[in-house]
């Protein structure tokens, strides 16, 4: 491929956590896929670096490989695959740890897309527009999702998450 121009390792640097961070939301807490992803999504970056608008949001159009990066791994990965049922250390206030590994385990059981549109709403507090344009979906959609994988979440998490958030 050749040697990367320096603007595409500064910006690979400053923005590698970021994209860390939101893959492990979105595979819920799958730190290994996590790194996949990521390294899957820069890749992408490098070859079409050149073709990127610095004047627009390279940091966006980073964020919209990596969720597609994810639903395509998603719709793509084989059926002898099993997800982790345990969860890394999480970083954070002592008091959260538990209410973190609970919202991560709900994450970890919802559909793929609710699990992008949330982690992209919600943690990345993304507007409506902005989610939509990421998954390609009308913002109509991702309304819809939104109320729905929160409702899921809801369900899911139960006295649980109540309780915990009561603490």
């Amino acid at each position: 491929m050749g040697e990367a121009p320096g603007d595409y390792l500064e910006f690979a640097t400053a923005r590698s956590g970021y994209l860390f961070r939101t893959a492990c939301l979105l595979t819920g807490g799958d730190w290994h896929l996590a790194e996949d992803l990521v390294q899957e999504t820069l890749a992408k970056m490098f070859r079409s670096w050149r073709r990127i608008n610095r004047n627009h949001s390279p940091v966006a159009y980073a964020h919209t490989v990596l969720v597609r990066t994810f639903l395509s791994h998603r719709r793509l990965r084989s059926s002898s695959e099993r997800p982790s049922d345990s969860f890394p250390d999480a970083a954070g206030r002592v008091d959260d740890a538990e209410l973190r590994l609970t919202l991560l385990d709900g994450l970890a059981r919802l559909a793929a897309k609710d699990r992008a549109v949330l982690v992209l709403r919600y943690w990345e507090d993304r507007t409506v527009e902005e989610t939509a344009a990421a998954m390609k979906l009308s913002q109509g959609a991702v309304r819809v999702r939104s109320l729905r994988a929160l409702q899921r979440l809801r369900e899911l998490l139960g006295d649980e998450l109540s309780e915990l958030a009561a603490r």
